[in-house]
């Protein structure tokens, strides 16, 4: 990056952090800590929900995800608007009510100790091991910067994180979201507007789409319903929808953000911002991978765009090797561009035969710079066993960093940083709050401990727990696609969670015991289904969340030895 970009991206990082801090100026107590005093407005509350799942990870991977497989990633959200109704009926008012500081605390009323135990646990796993990999991904935007290795990286922006989340708490991270996501919002449409203005004269938006659509990336919609498929609209809608339920409903990362509404119909108004503003938001990122995907038909993308593995490509004995298919895959893009260029013809002609003549010829062109890239993967890994050949995570950075204009580039890299800032504060939040609250509080035989003690206690926490995302972070390398597989992580989980949550809502009958039985073997059947690979993971949600319901209902049923509370 040029000498303006490091200007824009350090100004810009600096003004966030020392905003939040400002703004939180260190919480006093418990509750401002993990719930900056419950004042917060509702638009506050919904930009704060946004920010914490849209992390780096959105802005990084999702238009690589486009770049590769198309908008069929758009359906994952479908469900997410129904969630949002049902959380709003059913689980803010209960939430309220009982003044808890984390979700897990109406467990036990409802059933246990060992249950909300088991679902604090639950919860600690996959949100620490989830917002390590969000760690990880602007830790790949600063190792390609700096051309250091990653680990350096990923402990600095670790280190960073840790570092206003221990000083200011959730104020300091809510307040830290709402400056972050009208500069994200900003960014955003000045990266779309950028790859449109990059393409070739004589090309448009329209054309562009009309090249992403041929090449079935505009590939939205898919009403075949395949238990293998994992981007269609009924898995979308029912399997996303479970995941989203428990994700806003059972996920501390979120209900702490809308804990700090200052009424029940301040954290409703968030959410349904949230259910609204987030399909439009994410369709906008998608289509920003597609807009990169067209531009690369016409000006030759990099053979392999982690450039980290390239770099130890050239410095190995397979070097010639490499720079042969270099060579191929220049020969074959030049071969491309000419088929994509009858294409634009044929578009402006309306003249459909062209065009499915040319779509045809563009197909197997396609297929040919394909597989070059295919060996290109495989020579990596003959060099290097453990070499990442996934290279969807580092396609929009690649764009933004080599064809971006000065001072945008250092803007956009900023956002990325943002997202990633906000997302994992808001992890590490959340995972000292569970650990403070359904832990140490409950274990803690000092029951008038002063405030400044579990204070402390908090913000080590914050540290211990920032220690433990550093490590999965340097370990994320082998996920793959890091939007795809952060969900995944989450699929392992949620199901079982929600399950619990819904049982308690609705199955008054069934007590703690049967319920943390019913819950211990959903989880072992959701882990062994991932395993042996038996179905899409969205669908994980739905099996683990209605194995718990079913099994708890039977075991109440056939062995009710005790009534529920």
């Amino acid at each position: 990056m040029s000498s303006i970009d490091w200007w824009v991206l350090s100004l810009t990082l600096a003004a966030i952090v020392i905003y939040g801090m400002w703004k939180s100026r260190g919480a006093k107590n418990i509750e401002g800590y993990l719930l900056a005093d419950k004042e917060l407005p509702w638009y506050h509350v919904g930009l704060s929900v946004m920010a914490t799942q849209a992390s780096a990870i959105t802005f990084l991977s999702a238009p690589g995800q486009a770049y590769s497989d198309g908008l069929r990633f758009i359906q994952f959200y479908f469900g997410l608007p129904l969630a949002m109704v049902v959380l709003c009926i059913t689980f803010i008012p209960m939430f309220k009510q009982l003044n808890v500081y984390t979700a897990y605390e109406y467990l036990e009323k409802r059933f246990d100790s060992k249950t909300r135990t088991l679902t604090a646990f639950l919860f600690l796993l996959q949100r620490g091991l989830s917002t390590g990999i969000t760690i990880y991904a602007p830790a790949i935007i600063l190792s390609v910067i700096l051309q250091i290795d990653i680990s350096y990286t990923i402990v600095f922006i670790g280190a960073l994180v840790v570092m206003y989340t221990v000083y200011g708490g959730t104020k300091a991270v809510s307040y830290t979201q709402l400056f972050q996501m009208g500069i994200i919002f900003s960014g955003l449409f000045m990266a779309a507007y950028m790859v449109v203005h990059l393409l070739p004269e004589n090309v448009g938006f329209i054309d562009a789409l009309h090249i992403a659509g041929k090449m079935e990336r505009l590939n939205a919609i898919d009403t075949t319903f395949d238990w293998d498929n994992r981007y269609n609209i009924w898995s979308g809608i029912i399997g996303g929808f479970f995941l989203q339920l428990s994700y806003f409903g059972t996920d501390q990362s979120q209900v702490g953000r809308y804990l700090t509404g200052s009424s029940v119909a301040q954290s409703r108004l968030g959410l349904i911002m949230n259910g609204l503003v987030k399909i439009p938001m994410q369709f906008l990122i998608l289509l920003i991978g597609t807009l990169v995907f067209s531009f690369y038909q016409f000006y030759q993308p990099p053979l392999f765009f982690n450039q980290a593995e390239v770099v130890k490509m050239e410095n190995s004995t397979f070097k010639e090797d490499y720079q042969q298919l270099e060579t191929k895959h220049t020969i074959a893009h030049t071969e491309k561009r000419k088929e994509v260029e009858a294409m634009i013809v044929a578009l402006h002609t309306d003249d459909e035969t062209a065009v499915r003549k040319a779509q045809q010829k563009l197909q197997v062109a396609s297929a040919k710079t394909e597989a070059i890239r295919q060996e290109v993967a495989s020579l990596m890994t003959k060099n290097n066993p453990r070499a990442d050949t996934n290279d969807s995570n580092y396609v929009f950075l690649s764009f933004v960093t080599q064809q971006l204009p000065r001072g945008i580039v250092g803007l956009l890299v900023a956002i990325i940083f943002l997202a990633a800032m906000g997302s994992s504060a808001s992890g590490l939040n959340s995972l000292a709050s569970t650990t403070v609250v359904d832990f140490y509080q409950r274990m803690n035989s000092s029951k008038n401990e002063h405030e400044s003690k579990t204070l402390a206690v908090s913000r080590w926490s914050t540290v211990a727990w920032g220690v433990f995302c550093i490590v999965v972070a340097l370990y994320a390398s082998r996920l793959g696609n890091l939007i795809e597989a952060v969900n995944i992580m989450g699929s392992l989980f949620y199901g079982t969670i929600l399950g619990v949550f819904l049982v308690a809502f609705y199955i008054k009958k069934v007590n703690g015991t049967n319920v943390f039985i019913a819950a211990l073997l959903a989880e072992t059947f959701v882990v062994y289904c991932w395993v042996i690979d038996l179905t899409a993971f969205l669908w994980l949600n739905v099996s683990g969340c209605l194995m718990v319901m079913l099994i708890a209902w039977l075991l109440q049923t056939f062995r009710p030895s005790t009534v529920a509370k």
